[in-house]
């Protein structure tokens, strides 16, 4: 766990390791459709990309939803996964939405019930009833700054 690094994306060549990331993770192994994973929003959010030493091991991005930010596109490929790179990634996340954007902001994101604990644990709290996107069962969370 301690050779993760996560940096913001200012490249071209680290924005096509994270299509590549979320192409497996998300098109290979979820099934989501390759309209639905791009969704025209990714000139609009702030992408990060995980290392496991220096191989590329997860990505995510943020944006702004009206008033609020979405955390969104959370993929760790599968030889990572239970290494610590989703706590990593979420830990840099969150430090870069919390000091970019106004104090209270709404942040929130649709968790992936498998995944829920991990978002607990960093201050998420579920808000609503589970639902189904692409297929797959999420719930909706948002960030708890008072935790």
């Amino acid at each position: 766990m301690n050779d993760i690094a996560v940096r913001k994306i200012a490249s071209n060549e680290d924005l096509e390791q994270a299509f590549y990331i979320r192409r497996k993770v998300f098109m290979e192994e979820q099934k989501v459709s390759e309209a639905d994973e791009y969704d025209g929003l990714d000139e609009s959010s702030t992408h990060f990309l995980a290392f496991s030493g220096s191989q590329p091991a997860g990505t995510a991005r943020w944006r702004y939803v009206e008033n609020s930010v979405k955390l969104e596109r959370f993929a760790v490929l599968v030889s990572f996964r239970g290494k610590g790179v989703g706590k990593e990634l979420l830990k840099k996340v969150m430090g870069d939405v919390l000091a970019t954007v106004p104090l209270g902001t709404r942040v929130f994101l649709h968790a992936q019930i498998d995944v829920v604990p991990l978002y607990q644990s960093h201050g998420f709290v579920t808000v609503g009833e589970e639902f189904e996107e692409c297929n797959i069962v999420h719930v909706e969370m948002e960030y708890d700054r008072n935790r």
